[in-house]
């Protein structure tokens, strides 16, 4: 069982995917690969089961395998967090209680639709953190753009200082940097219990949000060492080689950020670096034509000659 998440989690904690096979059932022997993958890449932690994950596609009986499956193969090398996000609030408190007793150190919980006071936001967490009674450490992620739900700064601090359980904000709201300052600065300012805040968005704006002291990131890129290195120079005071290295790779960032063909993007991308054995997206899915594998091939045929001009060896599998 892994350590359980806690205040103080920090570097990179990729989002896994769920690799299926051509015909769309789940490839556990992709997910021992991936395991590993992430393992050699450096990553700090896992999320698995998100909207990476493509969660929503699967059935209950198919989640619980695939995270058995996930920890099965990490064996405590890594802490997992589990996407525990749902419709009902029962089935999100008995989910969390399931996955955390399969060996989960914490879950995500996004908002949902229409969570658009304070009020609400507040209502709506404080029945889930009431119900799970501290039975699982809680990352609460803040992706409007995603789930229709807003939080503000002021709910964000109020629930952090009401629920110990909550232990890591993951910040993906955009524009977003004034209020990744707000909730970073808040233990300061308005003497908030200090939490985890791991952010995402694809990685579009990592070394800002880096700069502005968040704690680390959590996003699917194919590329997850970079990633590390990228949280590492950071953290050890190197911003301009941090930043340096981000934008070698940007123009594959943005690419793969694509709204509704992104996932299919990053999948083949795994499967080309030998990850996964199929790229397959679950049906209703976005899958890459000819032209789009041939965009893709001239992305990274570039990112590999921006890597030789500064004397890096181009990512494993490519």
């Amino acid at each position: 069982m892994s350590v359980l998440l806690n205040e103080s989690a920090k570097g990179v904690y990729v989002i896994a995917s769920t690799p299926f096979l051509e015909n769309g059932e789940v490839d556990f022997a992709s997910i021992d690969k991936l395991v590993e993958f992430y393992v050699e890449e450096g990553a700090h932690g896992l999320t698995v089961l998100g909207i990476m994950g493509e969660a929503q596609k699967l059935t209950e009986q198919e989640k619980s395998a695939v995270l058995e499956r996930y920890i099965k193969r990490v064996a405590g090398r890594l802490p997992i967090i589990v996407g525990a996000s749902n419709p009902g609030i029962d089935n999100i408190v008995n989910g969390a209680k399931s996955y955390m007793d399969n060996g989960a150190a914490g879950v995500m919980i996004s908002g949902i639709p229409g969570l658009n006071t304070d009020e609400k936001v507040r209502s709506y967490f404080d029945h889930i953190l009431l119900s799970l009674d501290g039975t699982a450490p809680v990352c609460i992620q803040d992706y409007p753009q995603t789930t229709g739900a807003t939080y503000s700064v002021q709910s964000i601090n109020q629930l952090i200082n009401d629920h110990p359980g909550i232990v890591m904000f993951k910040h993906e709201d955009a524009p977003g940097h004034q209020k990744l300052t707000r909730i970073r600065m808040a233990p300061e300012t308005d003497n908030i219990r200090r939490v985890s805040i791991l952010v995402g968005n694809g990685g579009l704006y990592i070394p800002q949000e880096l700069a502005r002291s968040a704690d680390g990131i959590t996003t699917g890129l194919a590329f997850p060492s970079m990633l590390v290195e990228v949280y590492e120079k950071f953290a050890n005071g190197d911003t301009t080689g941090g930043e340096d290295l981000y934008d070698t790779y940007l123009p594959f960032i943005r690419h793969e950020q694509q709204l509704g063909i992104g996932l299919a993007i990053r999948k083949e991308v795994l499967r080309r670096r030998g990850v996964i054995n199929f790229a397959t997206v679950r049906a209703p899915g976005p899958k890459l034509n000819d032209v789009d594998m041939n965009e893709l091939t001239g992305l990274i045929d570039r990112l590999k000659s921006k890597l030789t001009i500064i004397d890096r060896s181009a990512p494993s599998g490519l």
